[in-house]
């Protein structure tokens, strides 16, 4: 199916990851002219770039403020016209903690490096579509930010800020900028990922998956399909404020016995 992305100019933040770097290749097999950012990747960033013949690269700390508007600068002068922006950076801390044990510093740099990151970055973004009134903002939050996620409330928390919250008051104040700007999120399960490496044993994975009916977990390249889709505007035109679930068919119910 046609996606009308070619030559579409891209951001896609965290390109240095599993979902990031899907994310950037499935734009660039559509034809797009794609930037990889990093933060700490840089390795794997340019080794992506590569792949994708030459595609720009850039490294930030998106949880700088300065950073993130430096990037969209140096996006800008690199593509041209933006006209796209997948904001998948995020950080999953692993270790399992409950609430009464969560220490201060770690749920302020959890929500730092997901909830502020992503602010950040749609903020940075949308300022570039003020003088063009089109564009796709598409957020990648978590199923843990809709069901919850016991062990990393902080993350949970993040992660609804940015699909919730955050998400519907977006895509109201960006249709200001013009009838075309759109602002959709995914919210992906359990993915086969680097930030998930060793958390997805198959007696994990038989455990993670009593509560879908698809009793698999997801691969990058099943998130990366669903941003696109909500990026083309020949595809998600009136399409804004949309949250869609990767996950399985997940549910907040056991539906499986072993």
């Amino acid at each position: 199916m046609e996606t009308g992305l070619a030559g579409q100019g891209v951001v896609v933040t965290g390109a240095s990851g599993g979902i990031g770097a899907a994310c950037a290749r499935a734009f660039a097999a559509e034809g797009a002219r794609v930037l990889v950012h990093y933060h700490r990747g840089e390795e794997r960033a340019r080794a992506l770039a590569d792949e994708l013949d030459g595609a720009a690269v850039a490294g930030a700390d998106l949880t700088v403020e300065a950073d993130a508007d430096r990037l969209f600068a140096e996006a800008r002068e690199t593509l041209g016209r933006l006209d796209i922006c997948a904001a998948v950076a995020g950080v999953y801390p692993s270790a399992d903690v409950p609430v009464w044990e969560l220490g201060l510093e770690r749920f302020e740099q959890t929500i730092r490096e997901n909830l502020t990151t992503t602010f950040l970055t749609a903020r940075a973004f949308l300022r570039e579509l003020r003088s063009t009134g089109s564009g796709a903002l598409v957020l990648v939050g978590s199923t843990a930010g809709r069901f919850g996620e016991a062990g990393h409330a902080d993350y949970a928390a993040a992660k609804s800020g940015i699909q919730c919250g955050l998400l519907l008051s977006l895509k109201n104040e960006a249709a200001r900028l013009g009838p075309r700007v759109r602002v959709n999120a995914v919210a992906p399960g359990w993915t086969a990922s680097p930030m998930t490496r060793g958390l997805l044993e198959p007696d994990d994975v038989r455990r993670i998956t009593k509560t879908m009916p698809l009793r698999k977990v997801a691969t990058p390249e099943d998130v990366a399909a669903q941003v696109v889709v909500l990026a083309s505007e020949r595809l998600s035109g009136h399409v804004t404020g949309g949250l869609v679930t990767v996950a399985g068919g997940m549910e907040g119910r056991v539906l499986h016995a072993d």
